[in-house]
């Protein structure tokens, strides 16, 4: 009887476990966060849907929105997606030039995911900034997506160890105490977690839905705060299901220069 009580506590840890840092994310990465004067004004962006730290990716589809906004001024790009692979699934990719200082936020509302191990889709509305020419203007601008993040930290020229502050909205609205997940872009897995309780790092929001993390690695870093609406999506056998809506930012984070 032991034996098996031990065995049956073994198998309920692993089943435990196996939901530990299983966050999904929306992504939409720049080859750079920075272009100053004088640099290649030419953005490549990829836009994907995965596991950033596991490197395990799910398909995409078009997403129903892809744009840009700077100095209060939104620019469509969804016709300049180009179907691509990331992490062996269905991707996108796109190309922008840059062409006045200033603040650059790209974003994309994708095409709801179903999720049926969860009964529901998924739904990432997705940002990321780039500065452009030294320009200061704009970094805090909101898009005005249902999920969003907005920064209350410039999100550029951040050196890891530093504190990266954001506020979570949902419909308009701060969201106090959110649970807001956050992921390193582990590229080629080179960095490997202690156990599954360290690949998705979480936080909450407080009373003003303002979250605070410092990050330890250079690299992009993904923050994703989830909300559920419910009964949101109208599925294929024409009921409508649950989604969750993430409000997903991704920040650049650059290694102190070593002293010479």
């Amino acid at each position: 009887m032991k034996r098996y009580v031990t065995v049956s506590l073994c198998a309920l840890l692993v089943l435990g476990l196996a939901g530990v840092g299983r966050a999904h994310f929306g992504v939409i990465l720049p080859d750079r966060s920075m272009v100053a004067q004088g640099d290649n004004p030419n953005l490549e962006l990829t836009l994907a849907f995965c596991h950033p730290f596991e490197q395990n990716g799910m398909d995409m589809a078009k997403p129903k929105q892809f744009g840009v906004l700077c100095r209060k001024e939104k620019t469509d790009l969804l016709e300049t997606l180009q179907e691509t692979k990331v992490l062996d699934k269905q991707a996108w990719k796109a190309a922008y030039t840059l062409k006045k200082p200033g603040f650059y936020t790209f974003y994309v509302d994708p095409a709801p995911y179903w999720e049926a191990a969860e009964n529901k889709y998924i739904i990432h509305q997705t940002k990321t900034l780039v500065a452009a020419f030294g320009g200061e203007e704009g970094w805090d601008a909101e898009v005005g997506l249902k999920a969003e993040i907005v920064p209350l930290t410039r999100p550029v020229a951040l050196y890891a160890g530093n504190v990266f502050q954001g506020v979570v909205k949902f419909k308009g609205k701060a969201v106090a105490h959110a649970e807001v997940e956050v992921e390193y872009w582990n590229p080629e897995k080179k960095v490997k977690a202690p156990n599954d309780y360290f690949v998705t790092q979480v936080i909450k929001t407080d009373k003003n839905g303002v979250f605070s993390f410092g990050a330890p690695q250079a690299g992009w870093w993904g923050f994703s705060a989830l909300n559920e609406e419910k009964q949101a999506v109208k599925h294929t056998d024409g009921t409508k299901k649950d989604a969750e809506y993430g409000a997903v930012l991704w920040v650049q984070f650059t290694a102190w220069p070593a002293p010479k």
